[in-house]
């Protein structure tokens, strides 16, 4: 199964082959893939890559409802709105907090491409959530997050169906939030080097 949502315009299959090529395709063999795709107009990477690199728990938050996440317990506090340097320096092995929910193991990060987070035997689950960066032109980076779901059980491939629709809404959102985050940072650059150009 494969479920898509957009930020402005829809992305081609190329780009989803291209983020398994990073390292994250070959854990999820066999698993439900579940694909939301986003265009960045007039970001570069570098105005993108910050904000994910610091998402969790006590970290930047996930950009997406934070009062559901709150909710829930995902998070203790609104997702960041300026970049925090303490948090910029992921590597392999590392894992990223999310309150009561279980952290998620970075397996694979390649700066201002992509970053892999690798969790398996979660409950019966293995989950792999990647996201990868592909640049279209000196101005516009396209963003993309997949989610590929292994279940050891029918109850828990059920569950991952049911649980589809929320996951769609939420992640939409949370490209929105990083796509609004990269252009604020964007323009605070812009304003700095004295360019006035339109964005």
């Amino acid at each position: 199964m494969v479920s898509d949502s957009t930020v402005d315009e829809p992305l081609g299959h190329h780009a989803v082959r291209a983020v398994g090529r990073h390292g994250g395709r070959q854990t999820a063999r066999g698993g439900d893939v579940f694909r939301h795709d986003g265009r960045q107009r007039r970001r570069a990477a570098e105005d993108i890559w910050p904000w994910l690199v610091q998402i969790g728990y006590q970290r930047g938050g996930l950009y997406s409802y934070d009062w559901l996440d709150r909710l829930f317990g995902y998070l203790d506090r609104p997702s960041a709105t300026r970049i925090l340097p303490e948090f910029q320096h992921l590597a392999v092995g590392d894992e990223i907090p999310l309150g009561r929910g279980p952290s998620w193991p970075v397996a694979v990060i390649a700066r201002r491409s992509a970053l892999v987070l690798d969790m398996r035997n979660m409950g019966g689950f293995d989950w792999v959530w990647q996201f990868g960066l592909y640049k279209v032109d000196e101005k516009r980076t396209r963003l993309v997050s997949r989610s590929c779901v292994r279940t050891q059980t029918v109850w828990g491939r059920l569950f991952t169906y049911a649980i589809e629709p929320a996951g769609f809404l939420m992640t939409r959102r949370m490209l929105l939030g990083v796509k609004e985050r990269a252009e604020v940072l964007r323009a605070g650059r812009t304003d700095t080097h004295g360019d006035r150009r339109a964005a």
